[in-house]
């Protein structure tokens, strides 16, 4: 019996890179999944999903935490 074929994996940086070279949207998703092994239906999967993570990046609170108020002995 032949095996079939095993899925790849591939690291959450190549992901990445791949989804940023898609959202620059200077070649086509056909064109970046053949320039890097990929699937253009999977280059659109990560790069939807990079578009979505992204808005988490910045939500939370700003700047430094504030120190607790210091109080004056009584």
């Amino acid at each position: 019996m032949s095996e079939g074929k095993k899925r790849k994996f591939h690291t959450p940086e190549f992901k990445a890179k791949v989804a940023l070279e898609a959202l620059r949207g200077i070649k086509t998703l056909n064109e970046i999944g053949q320039e890097f092994g990929v699937h253009p239906i999977t280059v659109g999967h990560w790069k939807k999903e990079l578009q979505e993570q992204a808005k988490t990046l910045f939500e939370g609170k700003r700047g430094p935490t504030p120190i607790a108020a210091h109080r004056e002995p009584e």
